[in-house]
C-alpha cells in the first residue's frame, strides 16, 4: 500500500494593493510581503528505476508551477479592483509596467482563492492540492483547505 503525503512549497511576493470602497487605511494603495505556502497531497512513487521514486512532487516542478501561475504575475505588482474609478484612465497601466485590475477586491482572502484556481488548474492529474496559506502580514493570513470544501 502506497502512504499519502503532504508535500509544501514556499514562496514570496512582494505586492502593493488597494481595497476600493473599503472604511478604513487599506483603502490606499500600500504593499505587504506575501508568504505564500502551496500543499499538495498524492501517494509516494514507488516505482523501482523512476526518476522520481520516492516523490510526491519533485519540489522543482510544483515550484516551475507556481512561479508561472502566481509570483512571476504578482511579484512587484500593483493590484487594483478594476471597479474603482482611478483604474479608469491609463495614467497607472502607461507609468508602470505591473498594473494588475482584477474583477473581485483584491483583498487576502480573494487573492488566496485567485492563486488557489490558477494553481489547482495546472497541477498533474496525480497529485491535488491539499491546502494554500497566504501571510498578508507576520500576524494575519487566510487559507484554502481541501477539507473544508
Amino acid at each position: 500500500m502506497q502512504d499519502t503525503v503532504r508535500v509544501t512549497k514556499k514562496f514570496t511576493i512582494d505586492m502593493a494593493h488597494a481595497l476600493y470602497g473599503y472604511d478604513g487605511p487599506c483603502k490606499n494603495i500600500h504593499g505587504h510581503t506575501y508568504h505564500l505556502s502551496v500543499t499538495v497531497i498524492g501517494k509516494v512513487e514507488q516505482r523501482a528505476g523512476s526518476p522520481k521514486q520516492g516523490m510526491v512532487v519533485d519540489f522543482t516542478d510544483l515550484k516551475k508551477i507556481v512561479n508561472e501561475k502566481v509570483v512571476n504575475i504578482f511579484d512587484h505588482a500593483l493590484v487594483l479592483n478594476e471597479h474603482a474609478p482611478y483604474t479608469k484612465n491609463d495614467l497607472l497601466r502607461n507609468e508602470f509596467e505591473k498594473v494588475i485590475l482584477t474583477d473581485y477586491q483584491p483583498s487576502c482572502e480573494n487573492l488566496l482563492l485567485a492563486f488557489k484556481n490558477s494553481i489547482q488548474n495546472a497541477l498533474p492529474d496525480n497529485i491535488r492540492l491539499f491546502s494554500v496559506r497566504l501571510d498578508e502580514t507576520p500576524s494575519s493570513y487566510a487559507e484554502w483547505v481541501l477539507t473544508d470544501n
